[in-house]
């Protein structure tokens, strides 16, 4: 039969509760700490942004690498915030990280940091005045805050415990708050709760649908357009001098017919080939994303310079969309913007996912809505991604596709 002092079921899980609830508060003590740190550094980037942003519009073609930065930096603080948030106050869901959305979240979040470094610095001076008139009794000495000992006597110390207690009891539970309001103010910014996520998901998955079926529509018109006008033209040339051909009498004009009829056969072999190209590179699938955008640069009009950073190999469905959008963006510009230079550039991106810009020096003034930017969007859309179009008149005209890694 156990003793008196035997640690019964139940008083051992109060005991793992309360030591969780210990543990979890000063954790969230540490993230509050934290917290006040960043709130600093979101306070001068939401000063810097506002600034170079101004200075970005005014300088126009030129202040697109300004964008850039800040778009890259309001991205990287708000995923080193995610992760300290996740880590002192609980998982988060934070698929709506857009760089407009970090960069408004960081311009609002430095007021909550603040908020927890007054309530931390309240709690710490209610435990130094207590401390210190606690010991300046016990002591009978000066002792912190309290220099005339003699006049803190147990009457004094029990009068100053009740607000005490409660002003430390408040400043623990704000503590506690303010964790919660900095998970709650991410989640509303960058995230999505739990149950808008379905209902938002199931929209987004119904509208990808709609643009995988609107991008086959789009690629089979494409495809009919490129053999109706190039290798049936070229398939008709061949038929006529072949029957020109069977027509002549002189043996010297046949051959001549059927040696025009053998160019025009190469020339529509080669025209089919490059057609089942566009459609699908075979690089793609043997080598990749990188070689077969490599090869679409040397095969373009104008010089194309590929800046390709990924390491490991993204899946089929993902750089068959990146290699349409980049091959298409750079036909588009070579055919309508007239420029001297292409820059493509593939690099990986903050929350899993992978951005491809493609830039050119040409005449700008492109149409987001137009019909060969608008087919783009929509394949984009279609594994989750998204396109943007910067293109002012006078350019330089920036695409930019962002598509989820896996």
């Amino acid at each position: 039969m156990p003793g008196n002092d035997a640690v019964h079921p139940p008083d051992l899980a109060d005991r793992i509760a309360v030591s969780s609830l210990i543990r979890q508060w000063f954790g969230a003590l540490v993230g509050v700490l934290l917290g006040s740190l960043t709130a600093i550094a979101a306070l001068l980037f939401a000063v810097a942004a506002v600034l170079a942003l101004t200075l970005a519009r005014i300088l126009g073609r030129w202040g697109t690498p300004l964008r850039r930065a800040v778009d890259e930096s309001a991205l990287a603080l708000s995923e080193f915030e995610i992760r300290r948030i996740t880590r002192f106050h609980g998982a988060l869901h934070t698929d709506a990280a857009t760089p407009r959305r970090c960069r408004w979240y960081l311009g609002m979040r430095w007021s909550i940091g603040l908020l927890g470094l007054g309530v931390v610095l309240l709690l710490m001076l209610c435990l130094v005045v207590a401390g210190s008139m606690i010991s300046a009794w016990v002591f009978s000495g000066g002792w912190g805050l309290i220099e005339n000992s003699d006049r803190v006597d147990g009457g004094l110390v029990a009068v100053a415990a009740v607000p005490g207690i409660l002003l430390i009891f408040v400043a623990a539970v704000g503590v506690a708050g303010v964790g919660s309001l900095d998970r709650w103010f991410v989640i509303q910014v960058l995230g999505r709760q739990s149950d808008r996520l379905l209902h938002q998901r199931v929209a987004e998955l119904t509208s990808s649908r709609d643009h995988v079926v609107d991008a086959i529509d789009d690629e089979r018109r494409r495809i009919e357009r490129d053999l109706h006008d190039g290798v049936q033209q070229q398939l008709v040339a061949v038929g006529m001098l072949i029957g020109r051909a069977r027509r002549a009498e002189e043996p010297e004009k046949v051959h001549e017919l059927l040696a025009q009829a053998h160019i025009a056969s190469q020339g529509a072999i080669s025209e089919l080939r490059e057609v089942a190209n566009r459609v699908y590179p075979i690089a793609l699938d043997k080598d990749g994303l990188r070689a077969a955008v490599e090869t679409m640069a040397e095969r373009a009009s104008v010089p194309v310079r590929v800046t390709y950073e990924l390491t490991e190999r993204l899946r089929p469905a993902v750089e068959a969309v990146l290699y349409f959008v980049i091959s298409e963006a750079v036909t588009n510009a070579a055919k309508h913007a007239l420029p001297k230079l292409l820059e493509v550039k593939v690099t990986h991106q903050k929350f899993d996912r992978v951005l491809a810009t493609i830039t050119d020096d040409g005449a700008g003034g492109a149409d987001p809505s137009g019909t060969g930017l608008s087919g783009l969007a929509r394949r984009v859309a279609a594994v989750d991604g998204t396109l943007t179009v910067h293109s002012p008149e006078g350019g330089p005209t920036v695409v930019m596709a962002s598509v989820p890694c896996g």
